[in-house]
């Protein structure tokens, strides 16, 4: 028969109880073993008992012994898909909201600067008014160059 784990030194063995000695109810325990036996199978059910009342509250590691009342803490709420309401709309969060209204302000700011309102826009209509005249009386002169050589081509001419 297996002596256990270890062989072991011959002064202690380990000895186990047989199946027919545990039958039997021979075995080499004490007897208070049994009483005390029953007493801790009594606490485990009182205990089983509460346990049930607990599993709705129940806390990992030191959380269960120490209430602490966390202003932070945000308990996580499960929904359902089939309680989700797709009709409501979410509340946007503030870099959204300024994200938004910056694009909006941009967007206004585009419009007044196309209809010419905006000081930006007035000046870049100035510079280009005088661009224009600029480029007009270059195109008069240029002219009025070709037609003197032209002149003057006649004229060596004849």
């Amino acid at each position: 028969m297996g002596r256990g784990k270890f062989k072991g030194k011959p002064t202690g063995h380990r000895h186990f109880s047989s199946p027919e000695e545990l039958l039997a109810g021979s075995s080499a325990r004490p007897r208070t073993f049994k009483k005390e036996e029953a007493e801790v199978e009594q606490q485990e059910e009182e205990e089983s008992e509460e346990e049930v009342e607990d599993e709705t509250e129940k806390r990992k590691g030191i959380q269960g012994l120490i209430e602490i009342e966390n202003p932070n803490l945000v308990k996580q709420k499960i929904m359902k898909a089939s309680d989700a309401d797709m009709g409501k709309t979410t509340e946007l969060s503030r870099r959204e909201r300024e994200e938004i209204e910056k694009q909006k302000a941009h967007e206004r700011y585009m419009r007044l600067q196309e209809q010419g309102k905006t000081e930006q826009a007035r000046k870049d209509l100035e510079r280009l008014a005088l661009i224009r005249q600029q480029r007009a009386e270059a195109a008069k002169k240029r002219e009025q160059e070709k037609a003197a050589k032209e002149l003057k081509k006649a004229e060596t001419r004849k």
